[in-house]
């Protein structure tokens, strides 16, 4: 697919290319710092195809494109805004908005989340690895019953293991670049904290003796960071914070050669000393207290972990847990895994299915494209689309979500089910499990989505009838004008084309009657004409739909397509005003049919009876074609 056509439509919405101040990428989402925000045409992206949803957040304006496109999108804007790959990397974020505690995740998420991939891979290993050493047949695992198989396990385990072994070289890059300071002197001091002729920190605690370093009487550990993350982070920021301290001070004909000896000889003498075993027991504690609690309160705080866990996606926080997990899955022999990530597997497969329910009951094209796109892509890790591009905006898909991710962590919980590696937390997430705990995991995952969809069920029925009542201005709610009271009215069709019973609508709000009974019309053409004699009631601000008082009483709802209030007035022509007296075959609004169905809406026009029912029948007098002169509906007092 060719790019160039939405990635200029993208910066024309987001203020121009004088707007763009910078412009990074993670996985789904492209993230802008602009000048002004206010410059932003929200409707207009909206209307984008490619975008799934925008938000602003910590200074960025964020715009959800999906995992893969985004990468595409980002490359071809950088094309036209003139910025090449190398200049596109160094660019951060000047503008640092919010408290300390979004900056903070802020912060860990710019470290972590370019070091994800490796992670990831590393963990999915691990998973693979699992499948083939787990005894789950009849006690024997694949290995076992075929040994051919053993140094290809082994190969694989130390794949699997690579990325965590060495992980303080991929921190100590990320984190001191992200810090200012030259990434390859992090890089540098993650290789000294993982050094062979150091004691792995893996045999802590194992009964080995620990090697010791005498310096003028000073004794000195001579243990590896082997999977930590809270020593690096502090040893990146010590480095990056020493070298630009020298870079300042040193002459220029001196600095390349002092400044990078000084920085890692200092850095290094105070990573063994003080700053390493002080983090590396901080470390030790967070990941210890968090694994307490989660065991102490059981499958009640699993149930509001998991309830909360989405909305702390929405945050950003979720990218801070990226540091506690990686800590817990590199000491498992202690922790026994994470349940971070099942945790987020139950949140992301509930979304999913939020999603897929709102599919099955949405007559919105647009929606329903984003729908199917999104929930699939949510069931397997990626939730960004479906939660800011479907979930939100509609809110009680959201709300459905959270419960069912509540109901299935609380059982994941309960039966203390862990995670041995880290990959996609979703449907995948099996892979990171031990293949012991795949059944519970398993009931979990069913849990979450079951309880989620129906509840999306539940709700959105609630919801859509909720929204449709309020759209009817208070002044509708009121006593209306005195009109003699007549004991039978005939109504005629409001437009031309096919008439039915409104139980054959295809929005089950009106199908079920929710809103009261009547006929729903599929229009060959869009004016709509009283079909009595009535008063106007109330027109709705959108134009699409109108309330009529009948002469004996009833009140008469006409709403002209289906989710058309979304369209804003557009495609719609009203010619009566608020207590107007009309005689049938009035023209009231004109629906432009055309546009309706362009805009991916349905131009169903549902003519409802909602009020003053309780002593009248209601009888259909035509099913079929029908014009306006077509009597369709009587009403008749009991």
């Amino acid at each position: 697919m060719d790019y160039r056509k939405p990635a200029a439509d993208i910066v024309k919405c987001v203020g121009g290319k004088e707007n763009i101040i910078s412009l990074m990428h993670c996985a789904t989402r492209l993230r802008f710092v602009l000048k002004n925000k206010e410059s932003v045409d929200e409707a207009a992206l909206e209307q984008l195809d490619i975008a799934k949803g925008t938000f602003y957040t910590n200074g960025q304006y964020q715009i959800i494109i999906g995992a893969g496109t985004v990468n595409l999108v980002y490359d071809e804007i950088n094309q036209q805004l003139g910025i090449n790959q190398s200049e596109a990397a160094t660019v951060n974020s000047e503008k640092q908005e919010g408290k300390w505690l979004q900056r903070a995740v802020k912060l860990l998420s710019d470290i972590f989340v370019p070091i994800i991939p490796a992670i990831v891979a590393g963990g999915l290993l691990m998973g693979i690895n699992n499948i083939l050493t787990a005894n789950f047949f009849d006690g024997q695992s694949l290995i076992s019953m075929y040994p051919q198989f053993a140094d290809l396990a082994a190969m694989i385990n130390l794949f699997a293991n690579a990325p965590f072994t060495f992980l303080p070289i991929l921190l100590g890059f990320s984190a001191t670049k992200k810090f200012g300071g030259n990434p390859y002197l992090g890089a540098a001091m993650g290789m000294i904290m993982v050094h062979p002729e150091l004691l792995n920190a893996y045999s802590l605690g194992t009964g080995v003796e620990v090697p010791t370093w005498n310096i003028f009487g000073l004794g000195i550990d001579a243990v590896g960071y082997q999977g930590t993350v809270l020593p690096v982070l502090a040893v990146s920021y010590l480095l990056a914070t020493l070298e630009k301290r020298l870079h300042k001070i040193t002459p220029s004909w001196l600095d390349n050669l002092s400044t990078p000896l000084i920085a890692i000889l200092v850095t290094s003498f105070l990573t063994f000393t003080i700053v390493g075993p002080l983090m590396r027991g901080a470390g030790d504690m967070l990941a210890s207290a968090i694994t307490w609690v989660y065991s102490t309160l059981g499958f009640v705080g699993g149930g509001i972990f998991g309830g909360f866990y989405a909305p702390i996606v929405i945050t950003g926080m979720h990218h801070s847990f990226i540091a506690v997990e990686t800590q817990l899955i590199a000491d498992m022999a202690h922790t026994g895994g994470s349940f971070i990530f099942v945790t987020a597997s139950m949140s992301n497969v509930a979304q999913g299915a939020a999603v897929l329910a709102v599919l099955l009951i949405t007559k919105n094209e647009k929606m329903r494209s984003l729908c199917s796109a999104s929930g699939i892509s949510a069931l397997l890790g990626i939730t960004e689309p479906a939660l800011f591009g479907v979930n939100l905006k509609l809110r009680y898909p959201f709300i459905a979500a959270c419960i069912g991710s509540a109901c299935g962590s609380a059982w994941i919980a309960l039966n203390h089910v862990l995670a041995v590696a880290l990959g996609a937390a979703g449907l995948p997430g099996f892979i990171s499990v031990d293949p012991k705990n795949w059944l519970n995991f398993g009931i979990g995952i069913v849990i979450s989505i079951v309880v989620s969809f129906v509840m999306t069920l539940v709700l959105g029925k609630k919801a859509e009838a909720k929204a449709a009542m309020q759209e009817i201005p208070s002044t509708a709610m009121e006593a209306p004008q005195e009109l003699p009271s007549v004991h039978e009215v005939v109504l005629q069709s409001v437009m031309c084309g096919e008439v039915h019973s409104v139980s054959e609508a295809s929005d089950p709000m009106f199908a079920n009657k929710s809103m009261g009974d009547g006929i729903v019309i599929h229009p060959k053409e869009g004016k709509v004409y009283a079909p009595a004699n009535a008063v106007v009631s109330f027109v709705f601000p959108g134009g699409h739909a109108i309330g009529l008082t009948l002469e004996n009483g009833v009140q008469l709802l006409i709403h002209c397509g289906i989710d058309t209030v979304n369209l804003n007035k557009e495609g719609f022509q009203v010619f009566v005003k608020q207590g107007q007296q009309v005689t049938q075959g009035t023209l009231l609004l004109e629906m432009d049919l055309k546009i309706v169905k362009e805009k991916g809406y349905s131009d169903e026009t549902m003519v409802i009876l909602s009020e003053g029912m309780e002593d009248q029948e209601l009888a259909l007098l035509k099913d079929g074609d029908c014009s306006i002169n077509d009597a369709v509906m009587k009403i008749t007092k009991r």
